[in-house]
């Protein structure tokens, strides 16, 4: 009679061996342990000792734990649902306030998506009917539409697929030359931080010899805060650049207001003011006319008669808040050091941390001014002005024609006619001003476009000056082919057309291929070292890798916007700001001070107006933030482009399962998921607007 396997037995046993634990991975489920003897019965097989009945009971377990984990998709999936419908379905006045325009590159996306499904539903009957394996055989009405097919193939196969696959090579072509000049830049980079290379003044002393004017070695200095209906933040950036250290006899700021909003102006005025009777060396001035945006604003303050008073010129746009030893660490970079017209220093982030948006912004930011800026900086003496947060020599302003409002990126504009002027540029990585980063999707995306429609506005104004510019050849190439045609052309139309447009196609013509290592391989490794400068921000690498991707689009629209003078080239729309300042990065300093100079640093970023004080030091670590009124409520926008773009990607994605199914079918998937959560407003916060 064989052994009993019953499982009281088996418990009320004397003699008990090791315990069998089974641990659920769900929180829901509790822990079983089951105590079996070292001796079962007879060998089970291959001569291991199993039990049956623990053997089910641990299979009922993991059955258990199973139905745990589908419940809990389940429920996750669920809770999505709700959220997208909540973000779906807004109010009448909220969609009375925003009719999306659906230009032409949506006519055509849409065009290209209705083909992609009539396509699909084609070689889904085609595979099921098994029309690839064999032609028709006689002719009648049943075998029409398999010779039509037939004639399709013949057609993709002599003319389509060829002339697609030259496309593709060609996008490959520019796509590897831009990844080189990426890598040769990484090179550089990390060339710059092995030798520990960083810009040294000439003479680093500021101080006068003269007893009498103990301050005349401080050269004077203009300041000026551009702003316009900067409501979030106008008091902390006054606040702050009011209470830099330097000698308030040799510094001036100028409050260039182009606000259209009566309030708004009034506040601004009434913090000038303040800071006035403090004892600030501040003025207000406002601008009725808006006319040249940004650059008509500076422009109009340099010409006002006490500017020529004064040797250099400090930008801060509204959001930007510098640390006290501002000046001090970049104006004597400036001494005994004719040629030199800009310094530029590095932005950081109060918002960085705030969503998902803002730590993909993040990398590139880091990425731009660690590798790209730092780079051009070291080795060619030139860089792009980044608009704010640097320091102009005046004389070097004035003798470049000034301030120019013909495109969208009148810092672009200056620092290449600068360039082509002879004069030097330096970056300093060390000195870093703190601002803040878009949160909102809509608010990203506006500032992405005109980023990249200006520089080709720019391109087209300056190709002849810097034709017939005394530059070397070298540094003509430089800006043409490099810094316009392959960064600013180049990147964002194999971005948009290899990816968007040439892999679908590759998807319904599969005589015309991409290799994986295109697809995959190497935007996996350029994403990898886009990364690098912000580390801590590794975990984020397949969603950056996606995002730039996604946001290929509109810098493709930009970029053609600009080519051709477009009327949205010209939009000129201000960023819009929370007026996030009181993040943990902002208290750095203060934590590093001494207890002396603690309540010194808090009063200079904590604003003075409408906000708490912090009382304790552990309280450094929490937002204050400005009180919403009651009348604002938050919405989502739909972006018909990028939700096109997502059906047309998931469509190849289905497609590439008939003929592919390895890296192809998951870059499609993932990527079209990407286009989907950006095109529905999911990823960022919502558009505010008033009820």
């Amino acid at each position: 009679m064989p052994p009993s396997f019953d499982f009281q037995d088996l418990c009320s046993k004397e003699e008990k061996g090791a315990p069998v634990v089974v641990k659920m991975e769900n929180p829901n489920w509790d822990v079983l342990e089951l105590e079996g003897p070292t001796r079962a019965g007879p060998d089970l097989g291959k001569g291991k000792n199993k039990n049956a009945k623990q053997l089910t009971w641990v299979l009922l377990l993991k059955a258990h734990r199973a139905a745990g984990c589908v419940a809990y998709l389940a429920m996750g999936l669920w809770t999505l649902l709700a959220a997208i419908q909540n973000r779906l379905i807004a109010p009448k006045a909220a969609l009375a306030l925003d009719r999306p325009v659906k230009g032409k590159l949506y006519n055509y996306i849409r065009g290209f998506l209705v083909a992609a499904i009539v396509l699909l539903c084609v070689e889904v009957v085609a595979h099921s009917l098994g029309w690839h394996f064999a032609a028709p055989t006689g002719f009648n009405v049943w075998s029409l539409p398999h010779a039509i097919y037939m004639g399709w193939m013949v057609i993709r196969y002599k003319y389509i697929g060829p002339a697609l696959q030259f496309t593709a090579d060609s996008c490959i072509v520019l796509f590897l030359i831009q990844s080189a000049d990426r890598l040769i830049q990484f090179g550089g980079c990390v060339y710059v931080k092995l030798r520990r290379i960083k810009p040294i003044p000439v003479n680093p002393s500021l101080e006068s010899d003269d007893a009498e004017e103990p301050d005349k070695g401080y050269p004077m200095v203009l300041i000026q805060i551009p702003m316009c209906n900067e409501r979030e933040v106008y008091e902390q950036s006054i606040s702050a650049i009011c209470q830099i250290d330097w000698p308030r006899n040799r510094m001036l700021v100028q409050v260039l207001d182009d606000s259209d909003d009566v309030e708004v102006q009034e506040l601004i005025a009434a913090e000038v003011h303040k800071w006035h009777l403090k004892g600030a060396n501040v003025i207000y001035r406002h601008r009725e006319n808006r006319t040249g945006y940004k650059a008509g604003n500076l422009q109009s303050a340099m010409n006002c008669d006490y500017v020529k008073d004064y040797e250099f010129v400090t930008i801060f746009d509204a959001d930007f808040q510098p640390k006290s030893d501002f000046l001090k660490r970049t104006m004597i970079h400036f001494k005994d050091n004719p040629e030199l017209c800009l310094v530029q220093t590095r932005w950081c982030f109060v918002n960085k941390d705030e969503n998902l948006l803002t730590r993909l912004q993040n990398i590139n930011l880091c990425f731009h001014f660690e590798v790209e800026q730092q780079v051009n900086g070291h080795f060619l003496n030139f860089f792009g002005f980044n608009g704010t947060a640097g320091v102009w020599r005046i004389t070097a302003l004035e003798k470049c024609g000034g301030w120019m409002d013909r495109t969208t990126v009148e810092d672009m504009d200056i620092a290449v006619r600068a360039h082509l002027g002879g004069w030097k540029f330096i970056f300093l990585n060390d000195v870093r001003c703190l601002c803040e980063l878009p949160e909102s999707y809509e608010a990203y995306r506006k500032q992405q476009h005109r980023w990249h429609s200006g520089p080709m506005q720019l391109f087209r104004l300056c190709l002849p000056d810097i034709v017939k510019s005394r530059l070397t050849v070298s540094k003509k190439a430089n800006l043409i082919f490099l810094f316009f045609l392959l960064r600013k052309l180049i990147l964002p139309f194999y971005s948009f057309t290899l990816f968007c447009v040439i892999l679908p196609l590759t998807m319904f013509v599969p005589e015309a291929q991409l290799p994986v290592w295109v697809v995959c391989y190497i935007p996996a490794v350029m994403s990898f070292m886009n990364i690098l400068p912000s580390p801590k921000s590794f975990p984020f690498l397949i969603p950056y890798l996606l995002f730039e991707n996604t946001m290929s689009v509109t810098k493709f629209q930009a970029m053609i916007s600009g080519l051709f003078q477009l009327s949205s080239s010209l939009e000129w729309v201000v960023t819009k700001k929370s007026g996030r300042a009181s993040e943990i990065d902002l208290f750095d300093d203060v934590k590093n001070a001494n207890p002396a100079d603690q309540i010194q640093k808090l009063n200079r970023v904590t604003s003075e107006s409408g906000l708490d004080a912090l009382k304790e030091q552990k309280d450094l670590s929490v937002s204050v933030l400005a009180p919403v009124s009651s009348g604002v409520k938050k919405r989502n926008r739909l972006y018909w482009n990028e939700l096109a773009l997502a059906c047309l990607l998931l469509t190849a994605a289905a497609r590439s399962l008939l003929t592919e199914h390895g890296l192809h079918f998951y870059f499609l998937l993932f990527q079209g998921i990407s286009f989907l959560v950006v095109g529905l407003d999911l990823i960022g916060e919502q558009v505010s607007y008033a009820v």
